[in-house]
């Protein structure tokens, strides 16, 4: 079971947010609670508010619009572009009524992308209201961990390199002309022992010794005590051939379980569903959930919300009942799992009556495009690197295959384990395998402009 509790880091952070209006950039190390932090924000603001990050499994994920649905824009490089012209009066309604935008995964934002997001909302809002049209940006994040994807097209990389520093989202115009403050969550939930802590964070920012690979090398040499601990892997081909043979290894009997669009369509997900449209699983498979606890399965104790599961738990099949009802054993808890829904949604103004000042007054609500139904499970004898993105397991065997191949693959897989004592390695970690972005070290280098401790 799952509390939902801040810590009084949290806590202060999120009151700062909801008291002040300053335009704030929350950023820490893998466990911090960063998601923990922005669920909690969306869920118990006051302000009238639009939620959105920069991919559709990212925006599905925290119950927001894409970035460029959000603000209506053209796929490519916005570069000099008057992105005014493709707002619509829904898009220009939305952005005139919100007092905050909530942007998740900024890291993989581009500048150029940021920097259009501030046109469109001054347009939208009026220049004289300031940077962003004047509205309150949230930002989450770690660019450790994550970078945004360069254009394909040479041109477009030619006229960002010499109009940027870097396509870094901190190295936007906007973020010299919004005075941003940086906030980096320190307490770390995931780890409690102090020299795995210091190793990790060293192979985040770079400064890692050999001789701390060696120390974590040697914890890690060792084989795997069962087949069903995850398996980290950096290329999907990898993934999909364990999880394969994993699955066709069952002699049980494979159950098909197909998704269905309650409205809306494939089209209205764009590019990536959030789960394959058949599920293909059998009594006995590993899988992995892949969405939190819906609201309505919640379970309550002691006054506080319990989740059954989250978006990462680790379980094992123990019975099919139906095509829509399958039940998941996690440490030793049998759960009955069925369908969860995932819903596009688009924002919309709509009029509300104030009891406090007896008037309507304008606020924005999320309205339902589409809804997409399946169960929330997919086969995790192995995942990659990128989708075990937030993750806590207990065990977990690392499998850099060749190398890490960008920046930060190396610390996302290892420091999703919570101790030394839970990781298993295929084969040694090299300092090629340590990659940290030159351009993430010039911003992040620095102490956090507003220390999280002047809170309390």
């Amino acid at each position: 079971m799952q509390q939902v509790e801040l810590s009084s880091e949290q806590v202060a952070l999120f009151n700062y947010i909801e008291g002040e209006h300053t335009n704030i950039f929350v950023t820490g190390r893998a466990g911090t609670g960063k998601s923990t932090l922005l669920s909690y924000l969306i869920e118990n603001t006051k302000k009238t508010f639009a939620v959105c990050a920069p991919t559709g499994v990212a925006a599905l994920n925290v119950g927001g619009q894409t970035i460029h649905s959000l603000f209506s824009f053209p796929f490519g490089l916005l570069g000099t572009e008057d992105v005014a012209r493709h707002m619509g009066k829904r898009t220009r309604e939305v952005l005139k009524s919100i007092e905050m935008l909530v942007i998740d995964e900024i890291s993989m934002v581009s500048a150029d992308l940021l920097d259009g997001m501030n046109r469109m909302l001054i347009a939208a809002r009026g220049r004289n209201r300031g940077p962003f049209g004047g509205v309150q940006v949230v930002m989450f994040g770690d660019p450790y961990q994550l970078a945004p994807v360069p254009p394909s097209d040479p041109g477009e990389r030619a006229w960002l390199g010499e109009n940027y520093q870097s396509n870094w989202f901190f190295d936007a115009h906007v973020w010299r002309d919004a005075d941003l403050e940086r906030y980096e969550l320190n307490e770390i939930f995931r780890q409690h022992d102090d020299n795995f802590k210091e190793i990790l964070n060293a192979i985040r920012d770079g400064s890692c010794t050999q001789e701390m690979l060696d120390n974590l090398n040697s914890a890690g040499n060792r084989f795997a005590p069962n087949d069903e601990i995850i398996r980290l892997c950096t290329v999907n081909a990898t993934v999909d051939g364990i999880n394969s043979t994993k699955l066709s290894k069952l002699t049980t009997t494979p159950k098909q379980f197909q998704a269905k669009f309650t409205s809306g369509d494939a089209q209205s997900f764009g590019r990536q569903l959030p789960v394959e449209m058949t599920l293909t699983l059998k009594v006995g498979a590993q899988v992995m959930f892949i969405k939190n606890d819906d609201q309505s399965n919640r379970k309550t104790k002691d006054g506080l919300t319990v989740r059954r599961w989250v978006n990462g738990t680790i379980g094992h099949i123990t019975d099919i009942i139906n095509e829509n009802h399958l039940v998941v054993e996690v440490d030793g808890e049998e759960i009955d799992v069925t369908s969860s829904t995932w819903e596009k949604v688009r924002y919309e103004v709509e009029e509300d009556f104030d009891e406090a000042t007896q008037k309507f007054k304008e606020i924005v609500v999320p309205v339902t495009l589409a809804e997409y139904q399946q169960i929330p499970l997919r086969l995790a004898w192995a995942v990659t690197v990128h989708k075990s993105q937030g993750q806590t397991y207990e065990d977990v065997v690392v499998d850099m295959g060749r190398g890490a191949f960008s920046p930060g693959q190396t610390y996302v897989a290892l420091s999703r384990v919570r101790s030394l004592e839970g990781l298993y390695l295929t084969r040694a970690i090299t300092m090629k395998d340590i990659m940290v972005d030159d351009d993430v070290l010039r911003f992040m280098g620095g102490k956090a402009n507003a220390p999280i401790e002047r809170l309390f």
